[in-house]
């Protein structure tokens, strides 16, 4: 009887275990390596081992950059950017949004314009934020862009010698110096001029929204245009503030903001006098607006007409410095310590020390009382301050 051979026989089975775990290795290295072909594979292996890129972000790189076969650039460009004390998240960013500036030239086309940002004040960790998020500025000419571009927005920086602002400015919105700056800056500016934002408010303006300085004319143009038909005038003071207020929140919740208005009974004329009036009011918080309004209406018993003329009152902190005031005031009337009320408008105007002085340091017998009531403080604290300030 003829024996039939068992495909499982020791060394069959040995055979099939050993070409299993080829397979196996072959197919997880597979789908860990690029679909496509390298067609650099010394950029590719050094931006994978050196740089710490992943296969995907190096196989990009370095198949852009097929004819550039030695690594010497790379690596000089790389070793300057440790040098300068950049992180190596820094360096894998910067490579990343801008990889052509691994291959600039380090002495004529590097060194010039890190000294030129150093010198405007951008130094160790700072530098090393901005390039791996900046990093196409690398790649702009110094003398031709950059230099005139920072020129420009310096100018329109009032009082800025330590270029504080303009380091916010650059640090906020890059695209300020790299984007259309020549042209789409100085016409927008023009055009806010026009509207009478000049000097410190477009300054102010540059400084907190310099993406709005960035915009198609035709949308800016439009966005004034909404905001006068609000109420303000191209001459109005306040117009600046308002179109802040509209440019930095969505329709949706500019619209929310005035629905929380109207529910507490303001008309569509009082919403539009209080905008008009103190155009930052809308960038309140919804809870601010609505403990603000509660509180002035059904506590202090305010009435609305009061809100829509001074709505700055709204402005103010509720729970450290409306609430406290409005706390001793009570106590005082309760004690009748004066013969006639203040105006509680009269006292949110007031400063700290002026508050002090006028309705706690006045009435040493209820100090504690006044000042637990104000913040919690004790007389001895509030004593060591005047012995502080009479020193």
């Amino acid at each position: 009887m003829q024996t039939v051979k068992s495909p499982f026989s020791t060394s069959s089975l040995y055979n099939f275990l050993a070409n299993a775990k080829h397979l196996f290795n072959f197919a997880i290295f597979s789908s860990l390596a690029p679909t496509s072909k390298v067609l650099n594979p010394n950029l590719f292996h050094y931006l994978i081992k050196t740089v710490k890129l992943s296969e995907t972000q190096a196989l990009t790189i370095s198949n852009r950059y097929s004819h550039i076969k030695s690594t010497a650039t790379p690596q000089s460009v790389y070793q300057f950017f440790q040098n300068l004390g950049f992180s190596d998240s820094h360096i894998r960013s910067a490579i990343r949004v801008s990889p052509q500036v691994l291959f600039s030239t380090v002495d004529k086309s590097l060194k010039p314009k890190i000294k030129f940002f150093q010198d405007l004040g951008l130094v160790g960790y700072e530098l090393g934020k901005f390039i791996s998020k900046n990093s196409t500025v690398l790649t702009a000419s110094l003398e031709k862009k950059l230099v005139p571009r920072i020129e420009i927005v310096k100018k329109l920086l009032l009082n800025d010698e330590e270029n504080k602002d303009l380091l916010k400015v650059l640090t906020r919105c890059y695209w300020i110096i790299s984007k259309y700056p020549e042209s789409r800056l100085v016409s927008n500016v023009a055009f806010l001029e026009s509207c009478g934002i000049v000097g410190s408010q477009l300054s102010m303006l540059l400084r907190r929204q310099p993406r709005f300085f960035l915009m198609q004319e035709s949308a800016l143009r439009e966005l004034v245009s909404r905001v006068v038909n609000m109420g303000f005038s191209v001459d109005s003071r306040m117009l600046v503030y308002a179109l802040y207020t509209v440019n930095c929140m969505s329709d949706e919740t500019f619209t929310k903001k005035v629905e929380i208005l109207k529910s507490f009974e303001f008309s569509e004329y009082e919403c539009r006098e209080m905008f008009r009036k103190q155009p930052n009011l809308l960038r309140s918080s919804e809870k601010k607006l609505k403990l603000g309004i509660d509180f002035f209406l059904n506590t202090i018993k305010f009435k609305k007409e009061v809100l829509v003329y001074k709505p700055t009152l709204l402005m103010m902190s509720i729970e450290e410095r409306v609430i406290p005031r409005y706390k001793v005031l009570e106590i005082i009337k309760s004690k009748k310590l004066l013969k006639k009320q203040p105006s509680f408008i009269n006292v949110l105007n007031l400063t700290e020390d002026e508050f002090m002085q006028k309705f706690i340091a006045r009435f040493p017998n209820e100090a504690v009382e006044l000042l637990v009531a104000y913040e919690g403080r004790t007389l001895e604290s509030f004593s060591e301050k005047e012995e502080e300030g009479e020193e």
